[in-house]
């Protein structure tokens, strides 16, 4: 059976729909740091990538049910394990890894953040690549906004 005829086409847009507004809302996160000074806003829309972990769980059961190959349910699984670290370190017992860098946080944190998002992008490129270049375009967003919190010292 070819496996575009299998996926369950309402997962594949879902993870999609969830790694654009991940993008979009870390970017503007990054953007509210340069404006305000401050993580308040980036923390609120913690909450918010918090709850978009519900959609990739029942994404995950879907493609795992679907039997739609660990392509598809890499990224939300690794999605949700970046949550989990990010409800440890961000909510139940904040630590302070941005600055200054606390590496051995920091890095397995990015790494699963970015890894997320790649990893839930890119199984559309086998999929319809207009959507595929969406995801390029925010995650563009993205990096530029986190250059710029960067080049401020928000980052």
């Amino acid at each position: 059976m070819n496996q575009l005829t299998s996926l369950p086409w309402w997962a594949a847009l879902t993870a999609w729909i969830i790694v654009n507004l991940v993008n979009i809302l870390q970017g503007i996160g990054f953007l509210s740091r340069i404006r305000t000074g401050s993580m308040d806003i980036n923390h609120i829309l913690g909450y918010v990538m918090l709850a978009l972990g519900i959609p990739a769980a029942v994404v995950l059961v879907a493609f795992v049910r679907a039997r739609a190959g660990w392509l598809h349910g890499i990224g939300p699984t690794v999605y949700l394990i970046f949550l989990a670290l990010m409800v440890i370190v961000d909510y139940a017992w904040p630590v302070e890894f941005r600055s200054p860098m606390r590496y051995e946080i920091l890095i397995p944190y990015l790494v699963l953040f970015f890894g997320s998002i790649l990893l839930m992008g890119l199984p559309m490129f086998r999929l319809n690549r207009s959507l595929w270049l969406v995801t390029v375009a925010t995650t563009v967003f993205l990096l530029a906004s986190m250059g710029a919190a960067m080049s401020k010292g928000v980052g």
